[in-house]
């Protein structure tokens, strides 16, 4: 609306705007019912405050804003609510008010040195800044630790993948004399020997991330962060030597370790993944706690080794999980040797005989009955979930807000923290996926958005991944349960099949235990909303499909996709019967 009043009075007024921005070295024009205009006085160090709507029109003559609050600093318009508070993150209102930056030791300094942590320093010092990197594995209570490069690297997904994919050369060694391969020795597995090489290659990545670190003049520190201030860490190393440093800003990447039972035992006799990769023994006869991901997948490859395996489940497997997978998932590694004693949870653990493996009797109680059970193991691994690395990092003399259930830090969608300068990536950050691809694009473009101008964030939706059990389940998007709470059950489509592999057909083994199915959204030309492969090469069948995903995937393009035969892949673009018709999913061949 142009401004209202005749000229001179417009005029005027228009003056006596002009002489309190020109007066002022802080103005804000305000309403006192505007709930916006109570923001910037935080943010602000002075606030003179003008009410009254009548010099609104002036103003949007002025400035072209036509809301409020309408901030000025040095005579110099800044604009409302959020371009204040974007100009205060920025440092732009120090420079508006003319107060120079304090001088930090560096531009930013990075707790944690996992996958998240080391791609947002790289790129930070790609863009010309000074960075710190600080990381400190705390030892295991049987004291296991390990190098740079966080738990992926050392205990996570690199030797998971590796062991995994020694149990499948076990089966394919089986399934080669179907194909006409002959050897009349016995086919032993030697841990050591897998041990040895696994941790070898591990070695070799954490002095390369060293090298990547020293190289992009990274400050590698290997000591553990305390905060003594927002802007101040005290960094402690093995040998108990303190320092001290400061930077402008702080990424937050400390990632999760492995929750404990709390039961009399646990931490004295029983391991964790944090401890298995680099076991000096074989582990034996094995106990599995818990129904996770790490659960199953550590179950799974040492069955695949040909130990005696059992996994403890509380109530459900792969919670968070397609449940029809992930019941199908449990199916099969029954079928193959690996036992389930559900409904159960341990009460103690006891060492009975010492030794490399020892000897351990746990206790469990049923979690519907009074029934109470017995069982010896030489190994108990426990992998009921994680807990993030945040409780004693110093974040309330920081003043960074943590939730106090579980320890994770509340975000915005830039990875920003309740304290402005502080930010936090990978799993701590709650409500986002725990999986290292998603810390290690967060922290990139982290990077590129505090240094190099850069507005893209991560995208969280449609991420893939994969559960590396011996029948490997692939994902991306919803669950079934999730698409009928999220579309009701009427408005969703689930196109599925059983198929048997080529590779499987030989040996005669798995005949339609491989499964597929894409949940799709009948209010949107069914475009496909969920993905799930149950399947050989899982992560590499998914990981093609999720492109296809983000690219708004629907079942009419998958069915017009000619399929590359004979592969597992290729099912997708051939399923036509639903789940809801009940119709026969089994596949004669090909």
């Amino acid at each position: 609306m142009p401004p209202t009043g005749s000229g001179p009075e417009r005029e005027e007024l228009r003056s006596r705007i002009e002489g309190l921005i020109g007066s002022q070295r802080v103005m804000v024009f305000s309403k006192s019912y505007c709930p916006y205009c109570t923001k910037v006085p935080d943010t602000l160090p002075a606030l003179f405050a003008e009410e009254g709507s009548s010099y609104q029109d002036v103003l949007f003559e002025m400035t072209g804003q036509k809301t409020v609050p309408n901030v000025f600093i040095n005579k110099t318009h800044v604009g409302g609510c959020d371009k204040t508070m974007q100009a205060h993150k920025d440092g732009l209102l120090r420079q508006l008010l003319g107060e120079e930056e304090p001088a930090y030791d560096y531009d930013l300094i990075v707790i944690g040195g996992g996958s998240g942590g080391l791609a947002c320093s790289k790129e930070a010092a790609l863009l010309g800044k000074k960075v710190m990197v600080l990381d400190y594995v705390v030892p295991t209570p049987i004291g296991t630790t390990w190098g740079l490069g966080g738990t992926c690297v050392n205990v996570g997904c690199i030797p998971k993948k590796l062991m995994h994919q020694t149990a499948l050369l076990g089966t394919a060694l089986q399934d080669s004399r179907n194909f006409g391969w002959e050897f009349d020795k016995k086919v032993e597995h030697n841990w050591e020997t897998m041990k040895t090489a696994v941790n070898n290659y591990i070695s070799s990545l954490n002095w390369g991330y060293r090298v990547q670190l020293r190289d992009k003049n990274v400050s590698y520190v290997n000591s553990y962060a305390e905060f003594m201030e927002p802007h101040k860490i005290k960094a402690i190393n093995k040998r108990g030597k303190e320092t001290f440093h400061t930077a402008a800003k702080y990424v937050l990447a400390t990632g999760e370790r492995p929750r404990y039972l709390g039961i009399p035992g646990d931490k004295e006799f029983c391991i964790t993944s944090d401890d298995l990769f680099s076991l000096p023994y074989c582990p034996g006869k094995t106990l599995v706690v818990g129904a996770s991901y790490v659960a199953l997948e550590c179950a799974g490859f040492l069955a695949g080794l040909g130990l005696d395996v059992t996994v403890m489940v509380r109530s459900i497997l792969l919670r968070g999980f397609d449940q029809d997978m992930a019941n199908r998932v449990g199916e099969h590694m029954e079928e193959h040797g690996v036992r389930f004693l559900r409904k159960f949870v341990p009460t103690k653990v006891e060492q009975l005989e010492t030794g490399s493996p020892g000897r351990l009797k746990v206790t469990a109680k049923s979690t519907e009955t009074d029934e109470a059970i017995e069982g010896e193991y030489n190994t108990v691994l426990i992998a009921v979930g994680r807990d993030a690395c945040t409780g004693n990092i110093g974040l309330d003399k920081a003043g960074v807000k943590v939730n106090e259930k579980n320890g994770k830090i509340p975000a915005n969608d830039e990875e920003q923290t309740n304290v402005p300068h502080i930010y936090a990536i990978g799993d701590i950050l709650e409500g986002k996926w725990e999986l290292t691809p998603v810390a290690i694009q967060a922290g990139k473009l982290l990077a590129r958005r505090l240094f190099g101008g850069s507005t893209v964030k991560c995208d969280y939706i449609n991420v893939p991944t994969t559960v590396f059990t011996p029948l490997e389940y692939g994902c991306c998007g919803l669950s079934e349960e999730k698409a009928v709470e999220m579309y009701g059950e009427e408005n969703i489509e689930v196109y599925h099949s059983l198929f048997w592999p080529l590779e499987f057909t030989v040996p005669g083994r798995d005949n339609n235990k491989c499964y597929a199915k894409v949940v799709c959204n009948k209010l949107d030309s069914e475009r496909v909303v969920g993905f799930h492969y149950l399947g050989p090469s899982a992560g590499e069948v998914t990981q093609g499909y999720a492109a296809a995903m983000k690219c708004g995937m629907t079942k009419e393009q998958l069915d017009i996709t000619i399929g590359i035969h004979p592969t597992c892949a290729e099912i997708f673009t051939t399923m036509e019967i639903t789940k809801r018709s009940g119709a026969d999913i089994t596949q004669a061949g090909c």
